[in-house]
């Protein structure tokens, strides 16, 4: 009989103590528990990346249709680039001359909402009024010179101004489009400078005066949607917002809507939560996100806690970000309540906190508004969100995220832009007047004839052209990252007023 304490083991081995037995199949089971649960992570990417390439299809087959339509009508959406005597009219052009109307309150019903310009070229399934999510608001930043996409994007008129699809819509106005439906108008807000004010209101009418939260100087993402947290908090302390970058593009409408819808209920558990988007390539422009251990709300079947924030990557990483099947674009959209990330902003830099609360104290009285702004504003840190509050509080366990099948895309340079414009096999996408480029044994990159003047190439593959009034780039799609280092030779060499 074998000792009290241990179990008889297979015959010539002696006893063996249940403890030990006890602990190797506790270890035995978790093995196999996680060899499972690293099975469905790889098979839920493999559906996502499908999924994504779907959309990416639809946005490509959507924008090949609509360009050869916008091709035979009248497009009646240019504005006047920079001067110059060699400009000529264009018949299509990135540039916006018109305003938007105003949403009618008379006649027949219909959506107060266009989709977005990137999204199925449909209306959504959902009407406006199930889609509502009362106390939620829009906070779009619209800030940034685009830099990399210059010179077609300025200071003054940086790329959230353009349309890059040539639909007759820009990125903040298809912004504005696509989260309308969330929100309405009464709370949907954007924070921007003082040089894109008249801009923005001119592009988006249905914008109210209030929702306009107008920052001296860029201050980067932390300030800008610390600033919006901290009034709308002292107009509704229950608010829950959702911050999205005002230039960037997003297909599948309604796949994007139901991941915000599902990252409110998240935010509403005190979560800081981002939106995290299924990379469909080993992308080294994007951060990533590592996906943590599932949140089980019936809410929000799909949330998860974010393990950690990744910087920007090198190929191999980035590759091996893939292979897991556990990682996610971190795209920059935030969802929380208003309160709750102003607490983490006092934790975290409280310096920031107490300057933002302070400017806030005093937002709805315009005369003491802009005197407390001129105290504070230069003081306050300049910082992104995700390195203020995101990432120290992902550490302790405070940040979900809402893995999502939507196309996205920050548009960040030429190349990017190049894979969003249809082109015919073997030729160079162009965003403009196709007759003012000709071709001859030309494959790939995109030309831009922003300046009126006809550009012929012959036997060059994959360059980027972006011929404006008084500025010419040229450069490769491998090196369009890099025009960012053409920005600062121009400032320097004194040609500011061209940027």
């Amino acid at each position: 009989m074998a000792p009290p304490g241990h179990l008889p083991s297979p015959a010539g081995q002696g006893n063996v103590p249940v403890g030990v037995e006890g602990m190797f199949q506790q270890i035995l089971q978790a093995v196999q528990k996680s060899h499972i649960e690293i099975a469905d992570l790889r098979q839920e990417c493999a559906e996502l990346r499908l999924a994504n390439a779907s959309l990416e299809r639809q946005i490509r087959d959507g924008l090949q249709y609509n360009f050869h339509i916008s091709r035979t009508a009248t497009p009646g959406f240019m504005t006047p680039a920079p001067p110059s005597p060699q400009l000529r009219a264009a018949k299509l052009s990135p540039f916006l001359s018109h305003s938007l109307p105003t949403l009618s309150t008379a006649g027949p019903p219909e959506p107060s909402y266009r989709p977005s310009p990137l999204g199925e070229n449909a209306p959504t399934a959902f009407p406006f009024g199930t889609r509502d999510i009362p106390g939620f608001y829009v906070v779009i930043p619209a800030g940034g010179a685009g830099t990399r996409l210059w010179p077609l994007s300025r200071e003054g008129h940086p790329k959230f101004l353009l349309d890059l699809t040539l639909k007759g819509r820009s990125l903040i106005q298809a912004t504005w489009d696509r989260l309308l439906p969330l929100s309405s108008a009464a709370r949907t807000t954007v924070v921007a400078g003082p040089g894109h004010v008249t801009a923005i209101n001119d592009q988006l009418p249905d914008l109210l005066a209030h929702n306009l939260f107008c920052e001296p100087g860029p201050k980067d993402s932390m300030a800008a949607i610390g600033l919006a947290a901290a009034v709308l908090a002292r107009r509704d302390p229950d608010a829950v917002i959702g911050s999205f970058a005002a230039d960037h593009m997003i297909s599948g409408d309604d796949a994007f809507l139901s991941a915000v819808a599902e990252a409110v209920e998240v935010a509403k558990k005190d979560y800081l939560v981002t939106i995290g988007i299924a990379p469909s390539h080993p992308s080294t422009g994007f951060g990533y996100v590592r996906l943590g251990e599932k949140l089980g709300m019936k809410e929000a079947p799909n949330a998860r806690l974010v393990s950690s924030f990744k910087e920007k990557p090198d190929a191999r990483t980035a590759a091996s970000y893939i292979a897991t099947g556990i990682y996610r674009w971190n795209a920059g959209m935030f969802v929380t309540k208003a309160t709750f990330l102003l607490e983490l902003l006092k934790e975290y830099k409280p310096d920031l906190h107490n300057g933002l609360e302070k400017i806030a104290e005093v937002w709805d009285d315009e005369s003491a508004r802009q005197t407390v702004l001129n105290e504070v504003w230069s003081s306050l840190e300049k910082i992104p969100i995700d390195n203020a509050v995101a990432e120290p509080a992902a550490a302790e366990g405070r940040v979900a995220v809402v893995p999502a099948t939507f196309g996205w895309d920050d548009v960040g340079d030429f190349s990017s832009l190049a894979d969003l414009l249809p082109a015919e096999a073997s030729q160079p996408r162009i965003l403009g007047d196709s007759n003012l480029v000709l071709t001859e044994q030309v494959a790939g990159g995109i030309v831009v004839p922003g300046s009126g003047r006809l550009i012929t190439c012959l036997g060059v593959d994959d360059l980027v052209i972006v011929d404006m009034p008084d500025t010419l780039l040229v450069t490769t799609r491998a090196r369009s990252q890099e025009v960012k280092r053409l920005v600062k030779k121009t400032r320097d060499a004194g040609w500011k007023h061209l940027l």
